[in-house]
């Protein structure tokens, strides 16, 4: 592993740890001033820091309390000022309503080294979706294979 994938590991690391405690100040200071966000929920596409802001808050919103996020198969590539990584994460835990649930996102980052430091210059999120049905599919683990109609 080279060093700039240590960095971004770490990186990544420490912003799920903000997502996890709502901490949006740490959270954002991962993030660069003209970043682009492409999220599951309108309006879609987030642009600049002020906007993401708003969009993690709103994330933070739905939760009675912490957020559980496991994050799996992270895969990464770096060279010179850029890097980009894939992931995906297990976003869990008590809804505002008292529901307890659960559901998979895939996410890939887009960062760039400046100064020294590396920020998320891109981000986008997506949920596996059921194209029998189009509703959101709920797998119970992230290998389970897709049976098409399974969910009717």
């Amino acid at each position: 592993m080279t060093t700039h994938e240590s960095e971004i590991r770490a990186l990544l690391a420490r912003r799920a740890e903000a997502q996890q405690t709502k901490d949006i100040d740490r959270l954002m200071s991962f993030y660069a001033d003209d970043a682009v966000y492409y999220d599951a929920v309108p309006p879609l596409r987030f642009t600049g820091t002020d906007e993401i802001r708003r969009n993690f808050l709103r994330w933070f919103d739905g939760y009675a309390g912490p957020i559980s996020l496991e994050t799996h198969d992270v895969t990464l590539a770096a060279g010179g000022d850029t890097a980009f990584a894939h992931m995906l994460h297990l976003d869990s835990g008590e809804r505002e309503g008292g529901l307890q649930a659960s559901i998979w996102v895939r996410e890939s980052v887009c960062l760039r080294r400046t100064g020294g430091r590396w920020s998320i210059t891109h981000e986008h999120v997506s949920i596996p979706v059921d194209p029998t049905t189009m509703t959101v599919w709920l797998p119970t683990g992230k290998d389970q294979p897709f049976s098409f109609g399974a969910a009717r």
